[in-house]
């Protein structure tokens, strides 16, 4: 299908294209033959199949573009790392073998050399936090790189403290924590005034008053289910979205223009 993923792996790649390949590959190819590099590779290449090895040779290398210099290209190896988790997340046969441990280390990378890439936020989430069960990483992510942002920039900034506040409820249990990322959002979301960031500070202030009725409601758990089904970026975490908004007592209709009309349970 056409996902929002291969959207915008295409539009990056064009990006780089335009930039110039050749001063890339000279960032990229120095810590594959930087002795830093090489040796983080030999402490686990002893005893461990190959497919294992070539996730330990991805950890290494992600590891040195964490300290690399990059002489002015932040932003093109933000994009080079994107497009490697790219390739990382959607190689499925390998992902089921070894796992989505290493989708919390590309977005450091990536967010560390570009805190205002707005699209990179997009897959931190789902990535992270439902594939990687990692939400206590995907928390801290957010939380290092929201002290970098303005209710205005990048001009979506208010959706962040959305994806922080579902993760805070629904993996992490922490109905109070996700209370005060809402009701941020709104804040930065009436801060920033357009037409959409006003209807997302209505949708968190009906989420605030869920959980000020009850810290445990189904409703504002399907409120954040609904939040990660608008924004997934493939089919498997689509219906996993749905199965719970279900489970939960809501309901999920498919309308005409590929979108989903969610129902809450009656009170």
């Amino acid at each position: 299908m056409n996902s929002p993923m291969n959207r915008l792996r295409h539009h990056w790649i064009g990006t780089i294209a335009n930039l110039g390949t050749i001063v890339l590959s000279g960032l990229i190819l120095f810590p594959l033959q930087s002795q830093q590099f090489q040796r983080l590779v030999a402490q686990n290449q002893v005893n461990v199949p190959a497919e294992q090895q070539r996730l330990e040779r991805e950890r290494a290398r992600l590891q040195t573009l964490k300290t690399l210099p990059a002489f002015g290209f932040d932003a093109l190896v933000a994009n080079w790392t994107l497009l490697n988790f790219f390739n990382y997340f959607g190689d499925d046969s390998l992902r089921n073998e070894t796992g989505y441990d290493l989708s919390p280390e590309y977005f450091k990378v990536i967010l560390d050399r570009s805190p205002y890439f707005w699209e990179a936020y997009f897959f931190l989430s789902a990535s992270t936090s439902l594939y990687a069960a990692k939400p206590e990483e995907t928390v801290a992510i957010l939380n290092d790189r929201l002290r970098l942002l303005t209710p205005t920039l990048p001009p979506q900034a208010y959706l962040l403290w959305r994806y922080k506040a579902t993760d805070e409820l629904l993996f992490l249990g922490d109905s109070d924590a996700a209370k005060a990322s809402y009701q941020t959002g709104e804040q930065w979301a009436k801060q920033n005034g357009s037409p959409e960031a006003l209807s997302a500070a209505q949708s968190y202030q009906q989420s605030i008053d869920f959980l000020n009725q009850d810290p445990d409601s189904l409703s504002a758990q399907i409120t954040a289910w609904s939040s990660i089904l608008s924004n997934a970026f493939d089919d498997k975490t689509q219906q996993l979205a749905i199965d719970r908004i279900r489970r939960l007592g809501g309901d999920v209709i498919a309308t005409p223009d590929g979108g989903y009309t969610i129902s809450l349970p009656p009170e």
